[in-house]
């Protein structure tokens, strides 16, 4: 029988094998539906309160909150991560590299050639390398972690003899506007200031207007600079939010998928539903997404320094 059915599988096109697995997993998934019904719309359960932070070490200055929470402690893991990592290897390297070496080597290849050597002249590539490696690796460290399952949900606590302690939870320190703000706003002052360096303060305003533009009259040159300007605010919001809202939005899919979904809307045979799709996202999270969005950062770091030093706008 089992030989039959795996006769009858590999006859198949794509297509229907990809039908023959969707009906295996929902048709059952459907039938539990019926079977246990829905317990009624949880009111209770509020989704946005897994990303609120708690303060642990309250620290406040005026309006200023420097409080430690989970957040300080996320971006605390990523860099002593990336600290031991790097440290680490530099200081093993060997001739006939293994397979953690031979992985750091990729990436710092890439770091190296494809983000800082394709968007910056060789003077400049060799004096921002730095900067845009360590941009990249401790963006892509933030997001695995936060991937990580710890015991940082302050506000679900599990109790053991007697003692409160924090419940796991997935949390990322770049699922949080501020920090990714904070990582934009260091990326644009920079690469302003490299900007005036190279050309002067005028020499630098003049560069955002497009060669060719001679003949145009001061309105239409106003005009053009004036865009040119906004688009250099408008920098500030597409990096950060490009950054936090994936991240965020990653998130989001794994809690309603891994359970949150089904506790919600009352339905608890629906988790045998979206389970699934939940393991799918994580791979697909912690394999692709969170190197990919340090990749995009880093890229677009290196091509607005480019831009800033170019002779031509």
């Amino acid at each position: 029988m089992a030989e039959r059915l795996g006769n009858w599988l590999k006859g198949l096109s794509f297509l229907g094998k990809l039908g023959v697995f969707i009906g295996a997993w929902l048709i059952p998934s459907i039938v539990l539906l019926l079977i246990f019904g829905s317990d009624g719309k949880n009111d209770e359960f509020k989704p946005q309160d897994e990303f609120k932070l708690h303060d642990w070490i309250p620290i406040h200055l005026g309006p200023l909150n420097l409080s430690i929470n989970r957040a300080v402690l996320y971006l605390f893991l990523a860099s002593a991560l990336t600290i031991w990592v790097m440290v680490y290897i530099a200081r093993r390297m060997q001739l006939k590299p293994n397979r953690t070496q031979a992985a750091v080597e990729v990436a710092y290849d890439v770091t190296k050639n494809t983000i800082t050597g394709t968007n910056l002249s060789s003077t400049y590539a060799a004096k921002w390398f730095p900067f845009l490696g360590t941009l990249f690796f401790f963006i892509a460290f933030s997001n695995i972690i936060g991937y990580l399952p710890l015991p940082t949900n302050s506000a679900e606590t599990v109790n053991i003899f007697g003692i409160g302690f924090p419940s796991f939870a997935i949390y990322a320190a770049t699922a949080n506007i501020s920090f990714a703000l904070a990582l934009t706003l260091v990326v644009w002052f920079s690469y302003h200031i490299e900007g005036i360096r190279a050309k002067g303060f005028i020499g630098y305003l003049r560069s955002f207007l497009p060669s060719g533009l001679e003949s145009m009259n001061p309105i239409g040159k106003a005009l053009i600079f004036g865009i040119e300007v906004l688009s250099q605010f408008m920098r500030l919001v597409s990096l950060s939010v490009r950054l936090f809202a994936n991240i965020l939005a990653g998130h989001l899919l794994l809690l309603f998928m891994g359970g949150g979904l089904a506790v919600l809307l009352g339905l608890s045979a629906l988790g045998a539903l979206t389970f699934p799709l939940a393991f799918v996202f994580f791979v697909l999270e912690v394999g692709l997404i969170a190197t990919l969005q340090a990749f995009i950062f880093a890229t677009l770091s290196a091509i607005y320094i480019g831009g800033a030093v170019a002779e031509t706008h």
